[in-house]
């Protein structure tokens, strides 16, 4: 298991990740085979979506802030309800299969990590699993 430190600087970003998870992947010489990226927090996640367009990441982040407003009534005493919800509906997990060393994502997609609680230290998970 490889951890990778991501610190988040905004309440609500999507913060790529894939150059550092292609790194680990090569690190371990992994050629054919998995790698799973989980993110171990409530009020984050992980996602795959375009990457060569940043307004895609702002148009995602101003839509998701429309759906899920911060403050709505909610019962959670922490206040950062919104967060949980956000996390939940992009999820926690991303599996993405590896071939010939690398990762096997679209042309113009890539790895996201989702902060809505930020900034924050925060961690993501990536687990590599060779092929027999």
């Amino acid at each position: 298991m490889n951890t990778l430190s991501v610190k988040s600087r905004t309440k609500t970003e999507l913060i790529d990740i894939t150059a550092e998870v292609q790194n680990i992947v090569h690190k371990t010489g992994v050629k054919e085979g998995m790698c799973f990226v989980y993110v171990p927090h409530t009020t984050a996640a992980v996602t795959i979506n375009e990457n060569a367009d940043p307004s895609v990441r702002k148009d995602i982040v101003d839509e998701m802030n429309k759906i899920v407003p911060w403050d709505d009534n909610y019962a959670h005493m922490e206040g950062n309800s919104a967060a949980h919800i956000k996390a939940t509906l992009f999820g926690a997990t991303s599996a993405i299969p590896i071939s010939k060393g690398r990762l096997s994502l679209g042309t113009w997609q890539g790895i996201y990590f989702c902060e809505f609680d930020g900034p924050r230290n925060r961690e993501v998970l990536v687990q590599t699993v060779k092929s027999e």
